[in-house]
C-alpha cells in the first residue's frame, strides 16, 4: 500500500514509532504513547458466518492460512449458525456472509445459506467458484436458490489475478482455469456476481482493472470492472510489515470516519478448533487474534472496538477496503 497520497500532516501523525518501540501492544496507548484510535458499533449491517478455514485451495498469501489441512476454525453447524442468523435478522443486518477456507466445502453450507435467505437478508458467498462449488447436486441446489431467492443471493468469486500465470502462482496450478470455469457458469446463469482481486503484484489500481475488463470481455461476462463493487481489489495484508498506527487523531487528519470503517457495522462468527461453542470477532481479517473475541452473541459484541492491530490500519484505515457487499 503506498500512503504517498496522504496529506503531509496525516503522515507525521501515523509515522513509524521510535526504534526499540513495540507496535499494537498496548490497546489503549501507541507505541509513541498517543491515544489509540477505536470504532463505535454503529448498528449491525453484516453478519459473517466463517464457514471454516478447511480449503480445497492453499493460497501463497492467505491472511487466514486456509488450506486442505488447516482446520483452527472448525466447521460451523448449521444448528451452530442459525442463532445467529436469527439474532442478526432481529437487529436489523442487511446482509449475512459467508467466508472461509472455502463455504462449499462446509456439508451443512447449503442449509446455512437458505436459512440466511429465508430471513429476508441478502446472502453474500465468498468463494473460488471451483471444483466444491461446481459438484452437480451444489449447482442444482444454487439454481433452486436463485429461483426462490432472485437476487438476493450474491457470489463474489476470489480471482487473484487476471492473468493465468499470475493467479495460478498464487493459488496453484490450473486453478485458473478451475476458477474461469466457475465463474463463467455462475454469470451464464444469471447470478448476481462479482469478482475479488489481489493487488500484490505491484500494478497499479488502473493496470488491474484495465486487465480485468479485458479478461471480462473476452469471456462475455457482463461486469464493469471500473466499479468498486463489481470488481473489489483489496490491499495486501502482511503481518509483519512496518504499518502505522492509528490515533485518534488520525481520523481528522485523513479525513475519515470511523463509522465507516468494518468493524462500525459487521461481526463474524467463528468455531475455534476444540471448543464446545462459536464466538463473535470484530471483523472477518482477524481470526485468531484474542483480543478480538467479542462475546458469545451479537448483543454481548456490540461494543467498540480498539484499532490493535496491522491490518486494521492497512485494510481498513488506510486502505478503505471492506468485505461486505
Amino acid at each position: 500500500m503506498d500512503w504517498s497520497g496522504q496529506p503531509d500532516e496525516a503522515m507525521e501523525a501515523i509515522t513509524p514509532s521510535p526504534d526499540g518501540c513495540e507496535k499494537f501492544q498496548d490497546p489503549d496507548v501507541t507505541a509513541a504513547g498517543e491515544p489509540r484510535a477505536k470504532v463505535a458499533f454503529h448498528g449491525l449491517e453484516t453478519l459473517w458466518l466463517n464457514t471454516g478455514t478447511l480449503c480445497n485451495v492453499e493460497c501463497l498469501h492467505c491472511y487466514i492460512e486456509s488450506s486442505p489441512t488447516n482446520d483452527r476454525l472448525s466447521y460451523l453447524t448449521a444448528e451452530e449458525a442459525r442463532p445467529f442468523i436469527k439474532e442478526a435478522a432481529a437487529m436489523g443486518a442487511r446482509e449475512i456472509g459467508f467466508t472461509g477456507g472455502e463455504p462449499f466445502m462446509n456439508p451443512d453450507f447449503m442449509t446455512m445459506l437458505e436459512d440466511a435467505l429465508e430471513t429476508g437478508c441478502e446472502a453474500l458467498v465468498l468463494t473460488n467458484a471451483m471444483r466444491p462449488m461446481m459438484r452437480p447436486q451444489i449447482k442444482a441446489q444454487l439454481l433452486s436458490f436463485k429461483e426462490r431467492f432472485n437476487n438476493r443471493l450474491k457470489l463474489r468469486v476470489s480471482l487473484d489475478h487476471y492473468g493465468e500465470i499470475l493467479h495460478d502462482e498464487e493459488r496453484g496450478k490450473c486453478s485458473f482455469t478451475a476458477g474461469i470455469e466457475g465463474l463463467s457458469w455462475l454469470a451464464d446463469n444469471g447470478f448476481e456476481i462479482s469478482v475479488a482481486g489481489r493487488t500484490l503484484w505491484g500494478e497499479s489500481l488502473g493496470e488491474m482493472r484495465a486487465g480485468f475488463a479485458n479478461l471480462f470481455c473476452n469471456l462475455n461476462i457482463v461486469l464493469d470492472a471500473q466499479n468498486p463493487a463489481q470488481l473489489v481489489l483489496f490491499p495486501e495484508m502482511d503481518e509483519a510489515a512496518d504499518v502505522p498506527e492509528i490515533t485518534t487523531s488520525c481520523w481528522s487528519l485523513l479525513d475519515k470516519r470511523p463509522e465507516d470503517v468494518m468493524c462500525a457495522h459487521a461481526r463474524m462468527v467463528v468455531k475455534r478448533k476444540g471448543e464446545e461453542a462459536p464466538v463473535v470477532l470484530a471483523c472477518t481479517l482477524i481470526p485468531y487474534d484474542p483480543q478480538f473475541e467479542m462475546g458469545a452473541s451479537l448483543a454481548e459484541a456490540a461494543t467498540p472496538v480498539k484499532l490493535n492491530h496491522p491490518h486494521c490500519a492497512k485494510f481498513c484505515v488506510l486502505g478503505g477496503a471492506s468485505c461486505s457487499g
